[in-house]
């Protein structure tokens, strides 16, 4: 997730914080990202001796779902980075909730993985990303052809200055499937793991509950949910509805192109749908996911891997 800071305002930030966060694999082989499809049984020839029909042909039978993939990318925004989990202003992927190496975080990669985190894993996320960055972080992993592709992304593009500059759905959209296209084209083994958006309103609701973070709120972060949180005046109230409706929209999104392809899952709105508290969230924001919160994702997470295949 993007720090979203107005330019000009790190140190500002960095001072209201010192004076005192939720958004092997085989190589070649012939593509099987789209579904694969079923043969109809073949017309029987019939006799006057009555010949049975002939058995259909069987379907061809789909990669099975593999849940100790060999290794892990995980592509998105600040919040797999683990931005603020640790220290103010700066990353920590050692505890985030896909390849943090960090025991008590029992991170996805060490929860699937036979190897080592830091051994077998790409953290390839961006602070600050939006899913138009994402075909960029793709093709960056597919250099190091892993097992799995992790996936949480969109936040920021509902975490815009103001409500006309959130990324339009249909860009949302042509976004996010040139770069799940890509993947399953360019690694049609890896089987790709997509996370839902956090629920901004829920951040906006029990965040607004801390004076610090809410001080922290009006050097820039996340102005279309977070502005003046404390108002209750119907243009407040519509401006959050409006951001809320539009994760809701990229989630769907995130779903139905995820749907299309059998390598890929998506988590039905888990993590969007997750109640988390102020507990989980960085002292330092208020905004982004601390340690506790990046394990709380991991096991979300870890119960769509594991999910038996359908």
């Amino acid at each position: 997730m993007r720090p979203l800071l107005r330019p000009g305002l790190v140190l500002a930030v960095g001072a209201v914080l010192l004076g005192g966060c939720l958004s092997g694999c085989s190589s070649g082989g012939s593509p099987d990202g789209e579904r694969a499809p079923t043969t109809g049984s073949p017309t029987a020839h019939t006799s006057h001796s009555a010949r049975k029909p002939a058995p259909a042909a069987p379907a061809a039978p789909a990669r099975p779902w593999n849940v100790h993939p060999a290794s892990v990318a995980a592509l998105g925004d600040s919040i797999t980075r683990g931005f603020d989990a640790c220290k103010p202003l700066s990353d920590c992927p050692e505890v985030s909730w896909a390849t943090g190496s960090r025991t008590g975080v029992g991170s996805l990669t060490r929860r699937l993985t036979t190897a080592a985190p830091a051994t077998r894993s790409w953290n390839l996320a961006g602070t600050g990303a939006r899913v138009a960055d994402l075909q960029d972080q793709a093709r960056t992993a597919a250099a190091h052809r892993p097992a799995m592709v992790t996936v949480l992304i969109g936040a920021n593009d509902a975490c815009a200055s103001r409500l006309g500059t959130m990324t339009p759905v249909a860009d949302f959209r042509s976004d996010f499937a040139a770069a799940m296209a890509y993947l399953h084209k360019t690694l049609p083994a890896t089987q790709i793991l997509v996370a839902s958006i956090p629920d901004l309103e829920r951040l906006w609701s029990v965040g607004r509950s801390n004076v610090l973070g809410k001080e922290v709120w009006k050097l820039g972060l996340c102005p279309t949910m977070l502005d003046d949180p404390d108002s209750q005046s119907a243009a407040a109230k519509s401006r959050r509805t409006a951001v809320r409706d539009r994760v809701v929209a990229y989630n769907e999104v995130l779903g139905q192109v995820c749907g299309q392809y059998v390598r890929c899952r998506y988590d039905g709105g888990a993590v969007f749908g997750y109640r988390f508290g102020t507990d989980e969230l960085s002292s330092w924001d208020w905004f982004h996911p601390n340690e506790k919160g990046q394990e709380q994702l991991a096991a979300l997470l870890a119960a769509v891997a594991f999910r038996p295949q359908q």
